[in-house]
């Protein structure tokens, strides 16, 4: 771990002159990925010579405890160090794993209503509210890209973007299957019904990631259209993307003008397609190991949300919580910290 810490300060030490050089500053886009590169590895060498500072600080108490004169000043020295050394030494194990270099993007966020029918849709909607408010909180910012609502209020479907500081990194353990267990308001009889609606956290990508080909691209125009003959359109703004070598569809209808519904169907096609492409690197890396925390694959179950209990629980990590009220209102910290906290865990053993 030590020789792979001094590689790393050497290249920060270098990386900061190469910043400061009035040649490199002027190839700005050279000089933005050094930059970026020079943040991503910051935190590490600060935290090592962190580390090397208490160790050092250690070594000359050690010495000092020889002097009698000394000896009790130098004892606390020397043993408040050592009790710092290990903690500093776990950080850095944390730190020296890889980051995910999506961790930092925004998002497209579908949920689709699954098993369960109208309970399943209104199941979608109240995610969709979860989420909305947890990125409220956040300050983050949420736009409907395009939605299709049932009678009384749910979705059959949902897509929306959330842009932020830190948003992948902070809710890529949502995608999956969540499970609802609850008397719904049209049962008569008081019966709990299990529904399920899927969510799937896309992290969204710049055109330069990703190509496409327009030949690829069939295009279909048509009105908007929603529950109970709300937002419909007189003229054909709605758009259907269709990419043909990988069947992928998506569709845009929220905006009223059709450029601006093309352009929106179009990031959500870039998203798509990229994130095939992670998908395939994921799956020789979990062919190795697979992470606890999961693949975030559609179909996997991560969570069941328990009504008569009161009770929220993520499968993945065996971790319930009481607070079904505050959890729907989007207080998600405490679950989204401990996935991130099992997942660092699960990558810190792969690294051993």
């Amino acid at each position: 771990m030590f020789e792979k810490l001094e590689a790393v300060e050497k290249r920060y030490e270098e990386l900061t002159k190469l910043i400061s050089d009035p040649e490199m500053i002027a190839n700005q886009e050279e000089w933005r990925k050094l930059m970026k590169e020079h943040a991503s590895i910051e935190d590490i060498v600060l935290k090592f010579r962190e580390y090397k500072k208490v160790k050092k600080e250690m070594e000359e108490a050690e010495e000092l405890l020889k002097d009698p004169e000394m000896k009790e000043l130098a004892e606390q020295e020397y043993y408040a160090n050592k009790e710092k050394l290990p903690k500093i030494e776990e950080e850095l194990k944390f730190l020296l794993i890889p980051k995910d270099p999506d961790d930092d993007k925004n998002i497209i966020c579908e949920i689709r209503a699954g098993a369960g029918g109208e309970e399943a849709a209104l199941f979608a909607g109240t995610l969709f509210r979860m989420y909305s408010m947890y990125a409220e909180r956040n300050n983050w910012r949420i736009e409907v890209l395009n939605e299709n609502e049932t009678g009384l209020g749910g979705y059959k479907e949902i897509s929306f973007m959330i842009t932020g500081k830190g948003v992948y990194s902070r809710l890529k353990f949502e995608s999956g299957v969540h499970r609802v267990q609850r008397v719904p308001d049209t049962e008569s009889s008081g019966r709990i019904h299990t529904s399920t609606a899927t969510v799937a956290v896309l992290p969204v990508v710049e055109d330069v990631e990703i190509e496409i080909n327009p030949s690829d691209i069939k295009m279909e125009v048509f009105r908007a259209s929603g529950a109970g003959g709300q937002h419909i359109n007189k003229t054909s703004s709605a758009v259907r993307l269709i990419h043909e070598p990988t069947g992928i569809v998506v569709e845009c209808q929220t905006e009223r003008s059709q450029f601006q519904n093309k352009d929106n169907a179009m990031r959500m096609l870039r998203t798509k397609l990229y994130e095939i492409e992670k998908q395939k690197q994921d799956n020789e890396i979990t062919n190795e190991r697979r992470s606890q925390v999961g693949s975030g694959e559609r179909s996997e179950k991560i969570r069941t949300y328990n009504y008569p209990q009161g009770r929220i629980t993520d499968h993945r990590i065996g971790m319930s919580i009481y607070q079904m009220e505050n959890f729907l209102n989007g207080d998600l910290d405490e679950m989204i910290d401990n996935l991130i906290a099992a997942d660092r865990a699960e990558k810190l053993k792969g690294e051993e």
